[in-house]
């Protein structure tokens, strides 16, 4: 059975937490673990260091744990540095140190999620004249976060402290999937009409798209079988929404999108240029292209993206439905919203245009 870890935030706050109980005590003992409220569960977090640096400020170190998850943040340090101030404004700041990710605007790139996270542990340890200060740190995070599309996204210098739950699960691992069939199983009974999203930054621009929490369904890579589970559980209709150079993979008929199975992207977006007219050297750009991503801009280059992307998202959606069609036997209403690297709508079929419409206030 795959083992269940913790993600980011929860760490970030850990080491907060610690640090701020140690600098609260008169004759502190080195904390092994710390408590949290993790909204609704506990967690106990190991603390691997800490230590008091004057008499109004401490520093706390964890240690990344995500369980079985493939998840590139295992084993990284995450140090808090907490101070006690004469009260300010807000009881507490929360401040972006060395590895951790900022927003364009220079905010800290800590979200919803691990915001509340902090506020529950934090704000009941606060006395009422006394603001804390905490300054995360991670060593390796500005190195860390290169390997990811953190960046495209709008988080700079860094990783951020993003995610809907304390609880990091190993999405990738098969037994994992009846996990997320309970999950959609409970929001179809509330919802007919569905959005999917494959992880976070899909989550991220469902919500900036307007659609309740209630509706969004986090599928992992296993983007056919919960098609087929949401059609036979009743769901009149799926809204697929996610990263171009994921979802482009069912286009192709690849319904796990994991790359440990299969990967075919440029090929199939290569596929999608000749469809549409494309030259010879623009198939030959996108099949030379490293990445998704590097095949999309070799297309905006010479105008054509808007019309291969487009298409691309056309073809998810048929092949969708007729996966659901031939798994399930039930027809399913699929459409398909495809965005880049910087969170950006690239594409949409004229299905997901008719289910936007139709959750948008009149």
């Amino acid at each position: 059975m795959a083992r269940s870890g913790y993600t980011l935030p929860v760490f970030a706050v850990a080491a907060a937490k610690a640090a701020l109980v140690h600098l609260q005590c008169s004759n502190p003992e080195p904390l092994q673990t710390i408590t949290l409220d993790i909204l609704p569960d506990e967690a106990i977090i190991p603390i691997q260091q800490i230590a008091r640096l004057d008499r109004n400020s401490a520093l706390a170190i964890t240690i990344s744990d995500p369980g079985d998850n493939l998840d590139l943040t295992r084993n990284t340090p995450v140090w808090a540095w907490v101070k006690l101030l004469p009260r300010q404004a807000e009881p507490l700041i929360l401040e972006a140190g060395e590895g951790v990710g900022k927003t364009p605007s220079g905010e800290p790139a800590i979200y919803r999620y691990a915001r509340r996270l902090f506020e529950a542990n934090l704000l009941p340890l606060i006395p009422a004249d006394q603001t804390v200060t905490v300054t995360l740190v991670m060593p390796e995070g500005r190195q860390l976060a290169q390997r990811t599309s953190n960046e495209a996204f709008g988080v700079l210098e860094g990783l951020s402290l993003l995610g809907t739950s304390g609880i990091s699960k190993p999405l990738s691992a098969e037994d994992h999937l009846e996990d997320l069939r309970q999950i959609l199983q409970t929001k179809v009974k509330f919802h007919t009409h569905l959005v999917f999203c494959i992880g976070s930054h899909g989550i991220h621009v469902a919500q900036q798209m307007g659609f309740p929490e209630t509706a969004v369904v986090q599928t992992g890579n296993w983007i056919g079988a919960l098609l087929v589970e949401a059609g036979l559980r009743g769901a009149e209709s799926v809204l697929l929404v996610g990263y171009q150079g994921k979802l482009v993979k069912l286009a192709g008929g690849i319904f796990n999108t994991s790359s440990h199975l299969a990967d075919a992207k440029v090929e199939i977006i290569s596929a999608a240029v000749a469809r549409t007219g494309g030259s010879l050297s623009a198939i030959e750009a996108v099949l030379a292209s490293k990445t998704a991503d590097a095949a999309y801009q070799s297309l905006v280059a010479i105008d054509l993206a808007d019309k291969v992307f487009q298409a691309l998202a056309t073809t998810i959606s048929q092949k969708a439905q007729a996966y659901v069609k031939k798994y399930g036997n039930v027809a399913l209403t699929v459409g398909t919203v495809l965005f880049n690297r910087k969170g950006q709508v690239i594409a949409q079929d004229a299905i997901a245009t008719q289910f936007i419409n139709s959750w948008m206030p009149k």
